[in-house]
């Protein structure tokens, strides 16, 4: 079987997970662990990425993340590559450490944002740990819920935003709504070709680059640009804001300008330009 395209382009949103080697432990204990966490805690800093949740079991590892840069795959390298460097003076080993390239799957972000995130949290449980999200250490689930606090690298505002405004009763409602997934199916069982997690006009948006053409790791096909983006938004302070989400949507789709563009032009962050072109 082929290798599933990737596919990257900036403000994509990722359930990431790499794998030991023919099964093996990629973690061995609590230290190998807080060395990994440094490690992500350093690729943020570095690829500006933004960690929504994770969770290390002892053969593998899931990351939720989104990539404002389209650098998925360089910060991946960085961070397997220093994990395995470490792995291997600590414990006296040569070689790779994971299995193979890592795997991805590219998700809209409103429609499966909160789905994955719990599908995190309750990987112990799926994997019979015997304990609750709860009273795993080594997950996000913990800081996301307000237990214990935060790392420096985790942003889980976005999961948090859509059960409410206030932090305590988001934490509460967020706690609630992992207990519940318990026994639910999987998410990943709705995946198209390996590597989409989206609704329909995100698949049919997405779907044409599992061809592995040009465009395969690639955003939105960049049209002819017609119109700059100071002549599409001129007066866009004067303008409702239905007109103003129908000027993203063109400035877009129309021609070809990135969520990171049409963010920084009107001082929006680039999730909430998402939000408008996908709803």
């Amino acid at each position: 079987m082929s290798r599933p395209i990737r596919i990257e382009f900036p403000g994509a949103h990722y359930l990431v997970t790499s794998k030991g080697l023919d099964g093996a432990d990629v973690f061995r204990d609590n230290d190998d662990r807080g060395v990994f966490l440094n490690a992500i805690d350093m690729v943020v800093q570095r690829f500006g990425w933004n960690v929504h949740a994770y969770v290390l079991m002892a053969d593998h590892y899931h990351l939720i993340v989104d990539v404002p840069k389209a650098n998925l795959s360089k910060g991946m390298r960085q961070l397997n590559g220093v994990y395995t460097q470490h792995f291997n003076r600590r414990h006296g080993l040569e070689g790779p450490l994971f299995q193979g390239r890592f795997k991805s799957v590219l998700f809209e972000p409103d429609s499966y944002l909160q789905q994955l995130v719990r599908y995190v949290a309750l990987t112990p449980m799926r994997e019979g740990v015997n304990t609750s999200p709860d009273r795993y250490r080594w997950s996000s689930h913990r800081s996301t819920a307000g237990l214990v606090r935060r790392p420096p690298f985790l942003r889980p505002e976005s999961v948090l935003g859509q059960f409410g405004v206030r932090e305590a009763s988001n934490q509460r409602r967020y706690r609630q709504y992992v207990n519940d997934g318990v026994g639910e199916a999987s998410p990943l069982d709705e995946r198209v070709g390996q590597v989409l997690l989206g609704s329909d006009a995100f698949l049919k948006e997405h779907a044409p680059r599992l061809s592995g053409g040009r465009g395969a790791k690639r955003g939105p096909r960049r049209a002819g640009r017609k119109r700059s983006l100071t002549t599409i938004f001129r007066n866009v302070e004067n303008v409702s804001r239905i007109e103003r989400n129908g000027l993203i949507r063109a400035a877009h789709i129309d021609h070809g300008y990135t969520l990171m563009e049409i963010g920084d032009h009107l001082g929006l962050h680039y999730t909430t330009v998402s939000k408008v072109i996908n709803s």
